[in-house]
């Protein structure tokens, strides 16, 4: 049994969820956000709620459950909260900028780095090592960030490059004489 699975997911005041055919859409303070549903499990949409459970007992159905309550559970999070993500840079020389729809990197390359903003996404750089990646879809908050972060990822010897907001770095200790 999965114990992700078996909890409803809140729906909190001011959001709504609704289900057409294969299409689950949830609209909230925040935007709306559409989710095609898995054809493994099914999907109760209630006052106050949303439930998900198995079609059967297969394995199949039952590895599909969990994931999909995630999933919704994400939809209406992005639309009540957003998501947002912090990258720090590192470096001698390193720093980032917006400029329009595009965000300027300065990494150590002998060219600058820019990266499109996709839409439904925002990004400031409130300061030159500093950038903040905010909307309400989890998976393209999450998808720049690494595609960012995988420009220059954080290196163990001196830490330079570009990492997550909180995130540990394992240090080396460097050659000996």
């Amino acid at each position: 049994m999965s114990r992700i699975g078996k909890r409803a997911v809140a729906i909190p005041a001011g959001v709504t969820a609704k289900l057409e055919g294969n299409v689950l859409t949830v609209k909230g303070p925040k935007g709306t956000l559409e989710m095609g549903v898995s054809d493994q499990v099914t999907y109760t949409v209630e006052e106050g709620s949303v439930g998900v459970s198995p079609i059967n007992q297969s394995k199949v159905a039952r590895s599909h459950w969990g994931m999909q309550r995630t999933l919704v559970a994400n939809l209406v999070g992005g639309v009540t909260e957003g998501y947002s993500k912090v990258l720090e840079l590192k470096g001698v020389g390193y720093r980032a900028q917006v400029q329009g729809k595009k965000l300027k990197l300065q990494l150590g390359y002998s060219h600058d780095v820019d990266i499109d903003i996709p839409e439904g996404i925002e990004i400031k750089a409130p300061d030159n090592t500093t950038v903040e990646i905010s909307g309400i879809d989890k998976q393209k908050v999450g998808q720049i960030a690494a595609e960012i972060r995988r420009w220059r990822k954080p290196e163990p010897y001196k830490g330079k490059g570009i990492k997550y907001r909180g995130e540990y770095i394992f240090r080396k200790e460097g050659k000996k004489k």
